[in-house]
């Protein structure tokens, strides 16, 4: 079965929410965010009367409805996705339309495409998809911080009904044969709640009903989960190496670890990672007394973030070893792959780099990038100039801040930021100026958690009078070389390198232009530690200088390994520019040190 290079990976709450109906029958692997129960609902009741299937609507008075309203919608994805492939097998006749299509959207270059484009009869193709079909997989995201513990008459609830452990139950108890991925770090209590759930655990043959992936930034982070859940007889079937800046949604730093030397450091270990994590994965299956198989699991590495052109796909494949590249926000201009309104969409193509910046809007305390006039962000300052900061939060999923109410508030909420104001007010020793910027960061956050779906409802014509229509988009810096909307034939094709959508676009270097993140990053906390440098910020800074230092000596080494002609040379001059330029950084710190 020839399977295609690249995956979508989750694209904010809503933007991938129905991506597998749309790319699954194709091959595609895409990413649905388990973050909105009540979205997931709303699509759900959408898709049902679309097909002309019965509806019937799971509320929150349901026993675990928030589980159960993400095991429905998820199996009603897998049925009709079921549907699509079954009508693809049993075509009648080789004039059609969906033959036709399936034909054009198989990976480049593909024996079985030729084989399809010259058979001469139906049984024979037939025959051929029925052996060689390759269903995209429909898999899951849970953000394991997003972790809200839920109430009933004011008493906490078990931890199993906590936000993110009933979306787990939720996919566990699906129809799908497919994988979770977690990112957002650690989380201990959700991992244990993972080695209660029988559909992660390998059956006699060694195959798993659900697989486990790890959304990681480097090869630490990865080494110590994986162990962590290997002693558990967990099993991570794949690290999904995510560009800690050059990426959508939320953005981690790190310690300055680059994209380059992070792939290099799991290229050169992934023998060891394999060999030390199935050791104590079969030990610990040992000890549950499970049946070890013969059969040992598949380990793949995949990197997703910032990657926009054919060759830094195939670069990124062929140097690294790794199994598949995720495209992420290129895909937000494709409406046949992921659904966005038409108004974002047209904010999203005609986005310029000072468009995307990094952002503190997010209410998780995590940087986020974000896009420069998105309407919740509009929606947002219009509270603020009416003396009504913060979001009414008709949803609640991050509702995670308990220094007000012990059930949490979200800090992006209109009650949480009138409660922070207050107290600031009341405390004399802020001055004027003090004030007035703590007052800022406050009212800074955004209500993310509904904006991120709000698109999907707008695009489909759905009731948005509980959310409202504003809109937050997220996308990585990548987005500003793509110009247009495009069908996925087209995306495929300039994936594949058959096609080029960058064509007149002046763009640097994946790795290059995450380098420049980096810098201006570090510039940036520079410049906030020059009001109070603390011995643990110096730490940091240094780290993370050190770390830079020994990612621009490698690339300056890949560079001249992998490339030739001009662009080599003007990649060096860049690199050897930025060197420069984190010296200065450097000398700078130490003066205000």
């Amino acid at each position: 079965m020839e399977k295609h290079t690249f995956h979508i990976p989750v694209m904010g709450i809503g933007y991938t929410a129905d991506s597998p109906l749309k790319v699954a029958p194709y091959g595609i692997d895409s990413v649905i965010s388990l973050v909105d129960d009540i979205l997931l609902e709303k699509l759900r009741k959408y898709y049902t009367q679309l097909n002309n299937l019965k509806y019937t609507e799971i509320t929150d008075k349901t026993i675990d409805y928030r589980a159960i309203r993400i095991t429905a919608y998820l199996n009603l994805v897998h049925d009709l996705v079921q549907e699509k492939i079954n009508k693809l097998k049993n075509v009648t006749t080789l004039k059609c339309h969906t033959l036709a299509d399936y034909i054009n959207h198989l990976p480049t270059p593909s024996y079985l495409k030729q084989q399809l484009q010259n058979s001469k009869n139906v049984a024979e193709v037939q025959q051929l998809i029925r052996e060689n079909l390759y269903q995209g997989a429909i898999d899951v995201n849970i953000m394991t911080k997003v972790d809200k513990t839920n109430y009933e008459n004011r008493e906490v609830l078990p931890i199993e009904f906590n936000d993110a452990h009933a979306a787990l139950r939720g996919f566990a108890n699906s129809k799908l044969n497919s994988s979770v991925v977690f990112s957002a770090g650690m989380n201990p209590r959700l991992y244990n709640y993972l080695a209660t759930l029988e559909g992660f655990f390998p059956d006699d043959f060694g195959n798993f009903p659900k697989k486990i992936i790890l959304k990681v930034s480097d090869y630490r982070s990865a080494i110590i989960q994986g162990k962590y859940l290997a002693k558990k007889g967990l099993w991570v079937s794949e690290y999904r190496v995510e560009s800690g800046l050059n990426c959508g949604g939320h953005a981690f730093a790190t310690d300055g670890f680059l994209m380059g030397p992070v792939l290099e450091e799991f290229k050169e270990n992934r023998e060891q990672l394999y060999n030390d994590t199935y050791e104590l994965f079969s030990n610990a299956l040992r000890s549950k007394n499970k049946e070890v198989s013969l059969n040992k699991p598949v380990l793949k590495i995949s990197a997703q973030g910032g990657v926009g052109t054919a060759e830094e796909h195939q670069f990124l494949l062929e140097t690294y070893q790794l199994d598949s590249i995720g495209w992420g926000s290129p895909f937000l201009l494709v409406p046949e792959a992921t659904t966005v309104d038409d108004n974002t969409l047209q904010q999203l193509a005609t986005a310029k780099e000072k468009d995307v910046y990094l952002s503190n809007i997010s209410p998780l305390g995590v940087r986020f990038n974000n896009l420069i006039g998105n309407t919740k962000d509009e929606k947002k300052q219009e509270n603020i100039l009416k003396n009504r900061p913060g979001s009414a939060c008709p949803k609640r999923h991050v509702a995670l801040n308990q220094e007000f109410k012990k059930e949490g508030l979200c800090i992006a909420s209109r009650e949480y930021q009138y409660l922070k104001i207050k107290q600031l007010q009341e405390n004399e020793s802020l001055s004027p100026i003090q004030l007035n910027k703590e007052i800022n960061k406050v009212t800074e956050k955004s209500c993310i958690c509904v904006g991120l779906g709000t698109s999907a409802l707008l695009a489909y014509g759905i009731s948005t009078k509980i959310e409202g229509t504003g809109v937050s988009v997220c996308p990585g810096p990548n987005i500003a070389y793509f110009d247009k909307k495009v069908s996925l034939l087209e995306m495929m094709n300039h994936i594949y390198g058959k096609k080029n959508l960058l064509q007149n676009t002046q763009r640097p270097h994946l790795f290059v232009k995450e380098l420049n993140l980096y810098l201006n990053y570090l510039d940036e906390q520079l410049e906030l530690a020059k009001e109070d440098l603390t011995l643990q910020q110096n730490k940091y800074l240094n780290r993370f200088t050190e770390n830079l230092q020994k990612g621009i000596v490698y690339y300056q080494q890949i560079f001249q390994d992998q490339f030739n002609n001009l662009f080599q040379s003007a990649t060096l001059n860049r690199l050897k520019a930025q060197f420069e330029e984190l010296k200065k950084i450097q000398q700078l710190q130490l003066q205000e040190i």
